[in-house]
Parts: C-alpha cells; sequence; structure tokens
C-alpha cells in the first residue's frame, strides 16, 4: 500500500520532471516558440489545482477506489494525447487532461491516508510518503534525458502511458478505505458549495494558508533559481542540477525528522518551527538577493534552508487540516492541493513579471512567502488559545 500511494502522490513530480530535458527538442519537432513551450507546464499546473477540487468530493461521495481508477485512465489517454500531439497548443491541451487525471491521484492518496490513519499517526504517515515520492525529482530527469537521447522526446509520454496502466492495475489490489456507511450523501452540485463553507473555518485557513504560502516560494524558487545560479552568477548548467538536487535532499531529511519526531511533539508544533524557519531563511534570501552579499554561497545556503523546511510544513498542514473534517477528507484534501498549487502558480508568475536582470523579484517573493506562511500558523494557535478559555 505505501508504494502505490507513494506512486499515486508522485504523478504531479512523475508528470512534468521526466519531460524537462526534452523541452527544447520538443519545441523544434513541434516548430513552437520557448513561451509556448513552458506554457505545456504552466497549463499542467492550472489543469492539477482545478482537476484537484473535483476529484475531492466525488470521492467523498463515491469512495477513492473508482475516482482514482478513472483519473489515472485519464492520465493515461492525456499522456498517449501528449506523445501523439502534432503542435504546441495540442500539447498543451493534452497536458490539461493528464493533469486532471494527475490530480485525482495525488489528492485521493492523501485522503486514503486520513481514511486509514489519524492525527500524529497521519502526519507521520505522510512525511513517510512525501520522502519516498521526493526521489522522483531527483531521477525523473536523468531518466528523461536518457529516455531522449535513446527513443527521442515522444517516448517519455509513451513511459508515462505504461506506467499509468500498471497503476490502474495496482489500485486493484487496494482495499476501499471509504466504504458507503462514511460516505457523504451530499449532491455533487452542493458539495462543490461548500468548499466556500470550508473556508470559512478559520483553523483550516491557518493550515491550508501555512502551506499555500510556502508552496508561493516554492514554485517561485523553481521559476527563479535557473537565471539566478546559471545566469547571474555563473553556475555551469550542468551544476545547476547538484545545486537542485540539494534542495531535495534537504527536503527528504526534513521529511525523515519530522515522521520520527510527530509523534513526540505534535505536528502543530512542528508546522510553527518549520514556517519560523521559511520565514527567517526567506528575508535572508530576499537580503542576498538585493545586497549581492555572500555571492553565490549567501544566496544558495538561506535558499537551502527554506525548501528544506518543506519536510515541517507540508505534511503536517495537510493532516492538520484533514484531522478536523473526517468526513469531508476528500474535500479538504482538494482545497488544500488547489491552494498550494493555486498559490504555485502566483509565486511562479510574480518572478517572471517582475524580474529585472536580478535575483531581487524572486528573493521578495520568497521572503513574502514566508512571512504568510508564518502569520496563518499564527491563525491555528489563535484557535488553540481561544478554545482553551
Amino acid at each position: 500500500m505505501l508504494g502505490i500511494l507513494s506512486l499515486l502522490m508522485g504523478f504531479a513530480s512523475i508528470s512534468t520532471d521526466l519531460y524537462l530535458p526534452a523541452m527544447p527538442a520538443m519545441g523544434l519537432a513541434l516548430q513552437a516558440s520557448t513561451g509556448l513551450v513552458e506554457w505545456t507546464v504552466s497549463g499542467y499546473l492550472i489543469g492539477f489545482s482545478l482537476g484537484q477540487l473535483f476529484w475531492g468530493p466525488v470521492s467523498d461521495r463515491y469512495g477513492r477506489r473508482a475516482p482514482v481508477a478513472v483519473g489515472v485512465a485519464l492520465f493515461v489517454i492525456g499522456s498517449a494525447g501528449c506523445a501523439l500531439a502534432g503542435s504546441a497548443a495540442t500539447m498543451i491541451a493534452w497536458r490539461i487532461v493528464q493533469a486532471i487525471g494527475a490530480s485525482a491521484g495525488v489528492v485521493l492518496s492523501r485522503a486514503m491516508v486520513r481514511d486509514l490513519y489519524s492525527g500524529r499517526r497521519a502526519a507521520q504517515m505522510l512525511s513517510t510518503l512525501i520522502t519516498v515520492m521526493a526521489i522522483a525529482p531527483l531521477l525523473g530527469p536523468l531518466a528523461g534525458g536518457q529516455i531522449l537521447v535513446l527513443a527521442g522526446w515522444r517516448a517519455i509520454f509513451w513511459v508515462l502511458v505504461v506506467l499509468g496502466l500498471i497503476t490502474i492495475a495496482a489500485i486493484f489490489t487496494l482495499p476501499e478505505t471509504h466504504p458507503a456507511e462514511r460516505r457523504n450523501g451530499v449532491p455533487l452540485a452542493r458539495a462543490f458549495l461548500q468548499y466556500g463553507e470550508l473556508l470559512r473555518h478559520r483553523r483550516l485557513l491557518g493550515y491550508a494558508g501555512a502551506g499555500a504560502f510556502f508552496y508561493g516560494g516554492v514554485f517561485a524558487y523553481i521559476a527563479g533559481t535557473p537565471f539566478a545560479f546559471i545566469a547571474y552568477h555563473h553556475v555551469p548548467a550542468q551544476l545547476y542540477g547538484l545545486l537542485f538536487a540539494a534542495g531535495i535532499a534537504g527536503i527528504m531529511a526534513t521529511n525523515t525528522l519530522n515522521s520520527r519526531l510527530v509523534l513526540r511533539f505534535g505536528g502543530d508544533r512542528l508546522l510553527a518551527a518549520g514556517t519560523i524557519m521559511g520565514a527567517a531563511s526567506g528575508i535572508l534570501v530576499a537580503t542576498a538577493a538585493w545586497s549581492g552579499w555572500g555571492g553565490l554561497w549567501g544566496l544558495a545556503v538561506p535558499l537551502f534552508i527554506f525548501v528544506a523546511a518543506s519536510g515541517l510544513i507540508v505534511a503536517n498542514s495537510i493532516s492538520g487540516a484533514l484531522s478536523h473534517f473526517p468526513g469531508r477528507s476528500g474535500a479538504v484534501s482538494a482545497l488544500v492541493g488547489a491552494l498550494q498549487y493555486g498559490s504555485g502558480i502566483i509565486g511562479s508568475g510574480l518572478v517572471g513579471a517582475f524580474t529585472d536582470g536580478t535575483p531581487w523579484a524572486m528573493g521578495w517573493v520568497i521572503a513574502l512567502a514566508g512571512i504568510g506562511s508564518v502569520l496563518s500558523a499564527g491563525l491555528i494557535r489563535a484557535e488553540h488559545r481561544r478554545q482553551d478559555h
């Protein structure tokens, strides 16, 4: 079960990281500009964010296993469409289909963890899953580059088709974690409207905001570091991957630490510590980006610390949000995921909109994201104090 859930959670990373090395070759083959090819990533994020909002209520009403199988089937169809695409516009459309399907795996695997575990144990399991899932960004570009050399860029998407078909077969070995007697009988139209009701809960806003603001900073990091390291600080392109991999290793280390500490200290304390770590390092990133203090390492070290804070923030913010709405864990998981990836679109978009030839735009976006994350965590503490009184 751990392996299958890790694979489902990894669909977001696998779907993009595997084909990143092939983007220039795709542009040449499809006679598309760099901007259009980059829209295959943006289109995917939009579809992934909105898709989660659909699958959450569907799974609360109809169970987890059938919707996730349908979602992975959509992922297979979208991947095949990408492999056969004859233009960039067609590729973007199929990437959106692929993303809507992949989002089912991510949102429902989190809901399945909540079905099986609760409280600190759920946070521990999510940390373990995220640690396993973090291998995809490390190996994806390397594997994609090898497939590109051996068989061309279209073969990358055929590999995703095969992976999806294997996953569908594996899903039917899983038990249904959301039996009929626990399902939400609310009509789907009304269930979609209940997202507004969920957003009125201050504690949920605290958990969701802590993760969403942080994701905005992470996607600013993803969008900004290639330019900041390679173009501005003249890091050779082949070494950029090592700096990126160091951040992934930091995430894996803090997730492992979180899984060991959460049963002792609780997710809320570790979440608060992670947001403070993210805000402090984000301010250091902005300072280094503005002043040039410390050169490359003055920027790279606080960026590493910021990204590593993910291990204390993401799993604890998700499990905290899910713990208060056990009957609607699918919808809550979907809402949290959509806010995270939606803020990621905003964070990366702000970096592109305000870039000025220096890392400063990336720096201030990351700093604001860290501050927003720590303020959101403050909502959780305020709600705890209010209930204690």
